[in-house]
């Protein structure tokens, strides 16, 4: 197959999907409003679109993709994110077109009435569309999407990569926690992840287990203030902030963790962090929000705590910091949930199927 995506260049996410089918031997076209952070991929060709600002650059692209689309007539045309990449794949009028809507797109989309307009065009314009969650479906629908048309489809993991292993003594050196045991959190520094109910956890916890190492990786907004919440906490020789992470070290950095924490506010279907972590064997103790609860049995493959609640999160971290075989068990149990619902390659098998079945589809239309 042709396939021609539309998606940014930034996102690991998007990159990982396309490789798959790069490496499957389909030839790739990637077009992009962002410069590509990533090593090129095989039978792959990357168009940079960047403009000078995001609606000027969106309006361009709609045309220049339009022209570039005519030209290279591709099987499939498949857009990342309704948004903006959707809008151009929509208006580019070329069929079969498929959207993946990532959550944000559509769950925010309806508290802006005009932008909730193009979000919802640019979906009921599509052949096929995939989320990564239950409620999203119900939330595309509610906006005129037809349902036989959307299809649950995860991002998968990479679950040979993330796998469990030996912990990176380089890692732990660089954390300073060698012989200590590790809490990690991989979400960003923002408003939504709720970083600072982890930090308000750390005292309890380390008040229990003083060799304890919390590990806050990520960037955002709020980092100078999670900064001085350490601080002021006086807990800051507990508190290592990791910046961003190279996604090439993260099973390394999982597998030198004890426990993987999520304060997250707000999640569409399962983080990509977590079912990662999960993978590696590291138990997970996350906030019970989107979809949560569909992924963790609570204290059978992980825990869940309310958002917010710092007491419950240290209670629960202590108490596996504590217990060696519950960690060993609850990892175990988690790796078996993501080996058996969220599997990378199982997952692109069957898109790829439903790239066939969607020209099938329209082959068939194009005969009648």
């Amino acid at each position: 197959m042709k396939i021609c995506f539309l998606a940014t260049g930034e996102s690991v996410h998007s990159f990982r999907w396309i490789r798959f089918f790069a490496q499957r031997g389909h030839e790739i076209h990637w077009i992009s409003l962002k410069p590509s952070r990533f090593p090129s991929l095989p039978n792959t060709t990357f168009y940079d679109m960047s403009g000078p600002g995001k609606i000027v650059s969106v309006v361009s692209a709609m045309i220049r993709v339009r022209a570039l689309l005519a030209r290279l007539k591709p099987d499939i045309l498949h857009a990342h994110y309704a948004g903006s990449y959707g809008l151009i794949g929509a208006f580019s009028g070329l069929q079969p077109y498929v959207v993946t809507a990532w959550g944000s797109d559509v769950l925010f989309a309806g508290r802006a009435r005009f932008k909730g307009a193009l979000v919802g065009w640019a979906l009921r314009n599509a052949a096929l569309v995939t989320c990564d969650a239950y409620h999203m479906i119900e939330a595309m629908v509610a906006i005129g999407v037809t349902r036989s048309r959307v299809h649950l489809v995860f991002f998968g993991v990479e679950t040979d990569t993330f796998s469990p292993g030996l912990a990176s003594e380089d890692m732990k050196t660089a954390w300073d926690a060698q012989g200590k045991r590790v809490v990690i959190s991989l979400r960003n520094l923002e408003p939504v992840y709720d970083i600072g109910t982890l930090i308000n956890a750390v005292p309890r916890v380390i008040s229990v287990m003083p060799n304890t190492k919390f590990i806050i990786c990520g960037s955002g907004s709020r980092e100078a203030e999670l900064r001085e919440q350490v601080r002021v906490l006086g807990v800051a020789e507990h508190v290592v902030f990791g910046g961003r992470y190279d996604n090439v070290k993260l099973p390394d950095m999982l597998r030198s963790s004890d426990v993987y924490v999520s304060t997250s506010l707000s999640d569409a279907g399962i983080a990509a962090s977590t079912a990662e972590a999960m993978a590696c064997g590291v138990p997970a103790v996350i906030t019970n929000t989107g979809e949560n609860d569909r992924w963790i049995d609570e204290g059978q493959n992980g825990f869940l705590v309310s958002p917010g609640d710092s007491d419950a999160l240290s209670a629960r971290i202590t108490e596996l910091l504590g217990n060696e075989r519950l960690r060993k068990e609850v990892g175990n149990a988690g790796r078996t949930k993501i080996l058996a619902t969220n599997n990378y390659t199982s997952e692109m098998e069957r898109m790829e199927q439903l790239y066939q079945r969607v020209l099938l589809d329209r082959s068939r239309a194009v005969l009648v």
